[in-house]
């Protein structure tokens, strides 16, 4: 039994005049017998909360940053209205700091054998799987001054996805896609690396592409358009160890290698090339293998959402050896990774030439921008040591991704904004160099 505000009010209020007027036992008990009496048939004709059912429907999948809806219909089996304060309790992460507890919660009135429904909005704030926790419904009777209490569980997830943020590059992407491809007149052509079509020249043209015989059949100079190979193979591995979990900025370094991940899937499926993901640390954490064009970016979106960074050393090895496995033939690894000195040299440089022997290596870091700020940093004495240890920081990543170059590996090093678009740059040229 819950008694309510309303009670403690009464029993106040029915206490002062008879400690004026009447102090005694007698005076009390004359008070207290009738309020107590009230209660117990209050309670007695609360709506019973054991009986209640619940079920459950709405949104599965979120995006970050977007909400939810998930639907809560209560049943109300007994012969006694439903008068109720429920509470449909979540993680944390589910709602938007301080919006808990309006989010939360919801005043029921349900007739005998009738049904209602209440909808709880969920506004996520990290990555994952959403499960619901339990309800509790407090039950008043109908001079609400006790209530009857109650918790039930009704099983719902809601698995929050990646907010891909880097979407908005996909257009201009796709355009310059085009262009490789030859369906588009333009000032700059991509060589490629099979002959497509011949077609009128425009101006800006590289003249190597003019073909002369066919120019001489004809009254107007025709050029060769060319088209990069599709239905190459692109593997994107994804470090989830220690050095991932880092933040850069307001974003963390896996979040911000999803993101990229995200944006080369999609332009590559465009592109006519498959793509699988592998998600590895010491043991592979996720992965899509074998996906249809039409289904990889969906299926990578869901196998990218639960995944946490680990706070384990990556093995160099073992991920060598999972990559060479999803790749037995030749392909575009696309490693998303650190450029931290110790973990590359150690580890990642001993283990390099199995993979470029057969493959092509793309490396994608994220840089902080906080070091470029410090480096350019001058003027006091605090901001001397701050310029040096981000000229140290630096230096340290340009003798990184030279050792890294030296072995054949393309580096891509961004700040997480510009992580994305220049990963799918770094492909588009690939692609137009014919190195896919």
């Amino acid at each position: 039994m819950a008694l309510t505000g309303r009670t403690a009010l009464l029993a106040a209020l029915g206490s002062l005049p008879v400690g004026i007027l009447a102090p005694s036992w007698t005076g009390m008990l004359a008070v207290n017998a009738p309020l107590l009496l009230a209660i117990l048939c209050d309670y007695a004709l609360a709506a019973p909360v054991r009986q209640l059912h619940f079920t459950r429907s709405g949104d599965t999948t979120v995006r970050l940053g977007d909400s939810a809806e998930v639907l809560l219909t209560v049943v109300n089996p007994s012969r006694r209205r439903l008068r109720a304060h429920l509470r449909d309790a979540w993680p944390p992460s589910s709602w938007s700091p301080g919006t808990d507890q309006a989010a939360s919660r919801h005043r029921l009135d349900v007739p005998p054998g009738e049904r209602r429904r209440v909808t709880t909005v969920l506004c996520p704030t990290r990555r994952g799987d959403r499960r619901a926790e339990q309800i509790t419904v407090r039950s008043y009777g109908p001079l609400g001054l006790a209530a009857r209490q109650g918790s039930h569980r009704a099983p719902w997830k809601v698995r929050v996805l990646p907010p891909f943020t880097s979407r908005k590059h996909l257009p201009s992407r796709l355009a310059r896609l085009r262009e490789l491809d030859g369906r588009t007149s333009v000032l700059t052509r991509g060589e490629g690396t099979e002959f497509d079509s011949l077609r009128a020249y425009v101006p800006g043209d590289d003249t190597r592409s003019i073909d002369w015989r066919a120019t001489a059949r004809q009254s107007a100079v025709a050029v060769r358009t060319w088209r990069p190979e599709r239905d190459r193979h692109i593997l994107i591995v994804l470090d989830t160890g220690r050095t991932s979990a880092g933040r850069v900025g307001d974003v963390p370094r896996l979040d911000a290698s999803m993101d990229a991940a995200l944006l080369l899937t999609a332009l590559a499926t465009r592109a006519g090339d498959r793509v699988d993901l592998l998600a590895y640390d010491r043991r592979v954490r996720a992965q899509v293998r074998g996906r249809a064009a039409g289904d990889v970016l969906s299926a990578m979106v869901d196998a990218l959402a639960p995944l946490e960074p680990e706070l384990v050393e990556t093995d160099a090895r073992g991920l060598s050896a999972a990559a060479l496995t999803h790749a037995p033939r030749r392909s575009l690894i696309v490693l998303l990774t650190s450029l931290d000195a110790a973990p590359v040299e150690e580890g990642l440089l001993p283990v390099l030439p199995r993979l470029t022997q057969r493959h092509t290596v793309l490396l994608a870091a994220v840089r902080d921008p906080h070091i470029e700020a410090m480096a350019a940093a001058r003027g006091t004495v605090d901001a001397i040591y701050d310029a040096a240890a981000g000229d140290r920081a630096q230096a340290e990543r340009r003798r990184t991704a030279d050792q890294l170059q030296r072995h054949g590996v393309v580096v891509v090093d961004a700040i997480p904004d510009s992580l994305a678009p220049s990963l799918a740059d770094t492909y588009l040229a690939l692609k137009a160099a014919g190195r896919l």
